[in-house]
């Protein structure tokens, strides 16, 4: 029960509606046999007096029957109304909980979860708990009471008979047992993770349909996708043949209670010729009502299932925003000199067996340009993150003008800084409020002013509605590099005097790279820049340019000191001059 608990937390003031809700499900599944009683009565009145039984006429039964049947439907909807009601607040509660939770965690959680994954997760699992809240649980009570009932009701008319009705009951309950075991649990979240890698996988596909149309090529080019449809077919016909046997027998066991009474009635009358009536009836009653046990221990063997996903489903949005948020500073300081000096800094990402960085250690003064070079996976991004606190670092600080960024609050840091990364990101709105989101009380004049210095014009000036374009609608889309002189436009138009780069040039073709340079170099105009370099030719001017390797600096100084040095910067140049001079 403890996912029940679960609910109720994000149901807030509404948990007080499960208990109710609960109790009347309890109820209309007691109501729900009373018919069957009436109709038994029915039946026992004319076979034994041939009218009427107790001196109450026939009909009266018959009305009882209805009026009881329509009673616990109109509780059970009373149920489901209260129910759905609390549904709509867990998922309510569940959405603002996670949002709230990630507005706190650090940054760099969202440059190793995509938005599609998280919104995939939240909106996804909150439906989920929705359905089962709303449309499961009001069946809980009442598929518990209801066989329960019966089972005493089979008793007290009968024992002999009950006892007949219990041996398939308690076959089939020990099956279900061992169809809900630790393993099958374990078995269901191994299902539930290949149903979601393969639904991502689909995104993936379908994002580069184009492609695989353009050059003719088939599913197998997108092998990943192949492979995880084929891990999840695999998967399920090994779900399916393990429950093969045990649902064949449990469906047998369920469902043979007339076969069993049939022999039982017949040992009970033996050679009587007489009084046999009694025993008739009771096999009438029981023929009735014990149907109503199979669907009522079937309903509850499903909503153990549908608890147990519900569980998983709240532990996903759980479990996607159980990052600590970052420590905000009781007495923050703001920034008054824009230098940034790295000492002795190491970091580990969350869950990471080394170091990111290790033992980083540089000074970059005010106005000045520094330059991270080196293999890809070194450390490079990481150390541009830290300068925004996109994470904490592990040992050693990082501080700005002389002040721990730690030290620093979150709205006066971000003001202060100006990100432009590989992987542009612009919002399905106009293009004039995706420049200005890095400003947005900039006059007409700075916008008007950033798009030129960022080579944006050309963009603005064949688009039918310039500026007020809609990006995303109505098939309005930009290359990489024109989203990227964008990005540079809102970075230059927010006029932050730190600037960090991050391959801003690794995507884009040679005509855009051109305009993109031009646009980098205005925007680094007085600035203190740190930049991720992923053409060599783009550092030459570097104040001086850091080497990382493996997460520490391999070598550091300006592009003739390290030319000179003949190290792993000099090589690197000669493999990048090799690879731009190659022609067929």
């Amino acid at each position: 029960m403890n996912t029940l608990k679960k609910l109720q937390f994000y149901m807030g003031k509404r948990k007080v509606l499960m208990p109710i809700a609960l109790t009347l499900s309890g109820l209309s599944g007691l109501l729900s046999l009373m018919p069957f009683i009436f109709i038994w009565l029915i039946v026992r009145s004319l076979l034994l007096t041939g009218s009427v039984a107790s001196g109450i006429p026939i009909n009266v039964y018959a009305w009882w029957a209805v009026g009881t049947a329509v009673a616990g439907l109109v509780i059970y909807f009373a149920g489901l109304m209260l129910l759905h009601l609390a549904a709509f607040r867990v998922e309510t509660n569940m959405r603002r909980t996670a949002m709230r939770k990630i507005m706190q965690i650090p940054l760099g959680f969202f440059d190793r979860n995509t938005s599609g994954q998280m919104r995939k997760i939240i909106d996804e699992n909150a439906s989920e708990t929705h359905t089962f809240v709303a449309h499961l649980l009001p069946d809980l009570a009442g598929s518990f009471i209801a066989p329960l009932s019966v089972i005493i009701l089979i008793f007290v008319f009968n024992w002999q008979l009950g006892l007949a009705c219990l041996i398939p009951l308690t076959a089939a309950v020990f099956i279900m047992t061992r169809m809900n075991t630790t393993a099958q649990k374990a078995f269901q979240n191994e299902y539930l993770g290949a149903q979601e890698h393969m639904s991502s996988e689909a995104v993936e596909y379908v994002r580069g349909i184009s492609v695989v149309k353009v050059f003719q090529q088939t599913i197998f080019s997108f092998k990943r996708f192949y492979d995880s449809i084929i891990a999840y077919r695999d998967l399920v016909t090994k779900y399916t043949l393990g429950w093969q046997k045990p649902m064949s027998l449990y469906t047998v066991a369920i469902n043979s209670f007339a076969f069993l009474l049939v022999p039982v009635v017949i040992l009970l009358i033996g050679n009587k010729s007489e009084n046999i009536a009694p025993i008739i009836t009771d096999m009438f009653l029981y023929v009735l009502i014990t149907p109503v046990i199979a669907t009522n221990v079937m309903k509850v063997m499903y909503l153990q299932q549908d608890m147990f996903l519900a569980d998983q489903a709240i532990s996903r949005v759980e479990n996607l925003t159980s990052s600590e948020p970052l420590p905000i500073a009781e007495n923050p300081e703001k920034i008054t000199a824009c230098d940034v000096t790295f000492e002795n800094v190491s970091f580990a990402y969350p869950n990471a067996g080394q170091n990111a960085v290790d033992g980083i250690s540089f000074h970059l003064p005010e106005g000045k340009t520094f330059a991270l070079v080196g293999q890809s996976g070194g450390g490079k991004t990481t150390i541009a993150q830290l300068i925004p606190r996109f994470w904490d670092v592990s040992a050693g600080s990082v501080t700005i003008g002389g002040i721990n960024v730690k030290n620093i609050a979150k709205d006066n840091l971000m003001n202060h800084i100006a990100f432009v990364f590989q992987n542009t990101k612009l919002f399905k709105t106009s293009l004039l409020e995706n420049i200005k989101y890095g400003n947005p009380a900039a006059s007409d004049e700075a916008v008007q002013r950033a798009i030129d210095l960022s080579q944006s014009r050309e963009i603005i000036d064949r688009l039918p509605n310039g500026l007020n374009t809609k990006i995303g609608v109505d098939g309005t889309f930009l290359s990489g590099g024109e989203q990227q002189r964008i990005v540079l436009a809102r970075a230059i138009l927010k006029d932050a005097p730190i600037v960090v780069l991050d391959e801003a040039t690794a995507f884009a073709d040679p005509e855009n790279e051109h305009l993109i340079q031009k646009a980098l170099h205005e925007l680094r105009k007085g600035k203190t820049v740190l930049m991720i370099a992923h053409h060599l030719t783009s550092v030459q001017d570097a104040d001086k340019i850091l080497v990382i390797a493996q997460g520490k600096i391999a070598e550091e100084g300006t592009h003739s000191e390290l030319i000179a040095r003949n190290g792993i910067y000099n090589s690197m140049w000669n493999e990048y001059q090799r690879t731009v001079t190659w022609t067929v």
